[in-house]
Formats: C-alpha cells, sequence, structure tokens
C-alpha cells in the first residue's frame, strides 16, 4: 500500500506520512479512513514498527489523523489532506524554481516550462467532444 524508496535520502518515517497524505486525499482508506495498523505496515515494508509509530505520531501532531486507543488510526476529514498536499507541492515547486536559478535556469526558460506544463495540464483536464451516442469525436 505504501511506496518506499529506501535508497532515497528521505527518512522512512517522512515517506510514509507522504504516503498516507496522498493516499487518504485520493480515498484509499475507505469511507471511515481507517489506516492499516503499525504492525501490519511494518510487516508489509519489513521495517521495524517504531518507524511507523513516529511516523503515525507525526501524523497526530500535524492533525492528519487522530488514533482511538484499541480501535486504531484515522484520517481527520476536515480537509486538512489537500491543504497539506497543497503546502507541500508549493514547497516542491519553490524547491525546483530555486534549483534551476541557481544552476543557472533564466527566468524566461522557466517561463517557458511552466507554460508548456500549464497548457499540458489544460488540454489533458479538458472533456472529451462526444457525439450524442457518447462516442468520442
Amino acid at each position: 500500500m505504501f511506496s518506499i524508496d529506501y535508497r532515497s535520502g528521505v527518512p522512512i518515517s517522512e515517506q510514509i506520512c507522504r504516503s498516507v497524505v496522498k493516499l487518504g486525499a485520493a480515498g484509499a482508506f475507505g469511507e471511515d479512513g481507517r489506516l492499516p495498523s503499525v504492525r501490519l505496515v511494518a510487516r508489509e515494508l519489513g521495517i521495524n514498527p517504531n518507524t511507523v509509530q513516529k511516523a503515525y505520531s507525526m501524523l497526530e501532531r500535524d492533525g492528519i489523523i487522530h488514533s482511538l486507543p484499541g480501535k486504531g488510526s484515522f484520517l481527520v476529514s476536515d480537509g486538512s489532506l489537500q491543504e497539506k498536499r497543497r503546502r507541500e507541492a508549493l514547497e516542491k515547486l519553490t524547491n525546483a524554481l530555486t534549483e534551476g536559478l541557481e544552476c543557472g535556469v533564466s527566468p524566461e526558460e522557466i517561463d517557458r516550462v511552466v507554460q508548456k506544463a500549464l497548457k499540458a495540464f489544460e488540454k489533458a483536464s479538458e472533456p472529451l467532444d462526444e457525439d450524442e451516442g457518447g462516442n468520442v469525436k
């Protein structure tokens, strides 16, 4: 269920947090938002349960999940997942722009790439034209 890259420089607990946010925003935890148990995640990933517990504690501290003793951990359903993903995306974008500028990419080149990406996104988001029978034109 969770995607972990053992060779990345990102701590496993942080990768688990990111996976929970991403999967939660996509509705992967069902209607009740119940996360898999710490032991199950640790067993599936082949990692120490303390690492998973650390991730769940970080998520609870950030208001993404809440835990009920004897019941498990659940997503908080107040829109905080989408906001966290938005903040993370903006942070990644800022870091990428900073890195590009530091490597000598000009603001004009950055603007061209951004505009191209936005146009591609808009095109991919457009509904397909269909005829009355539901066939794509």
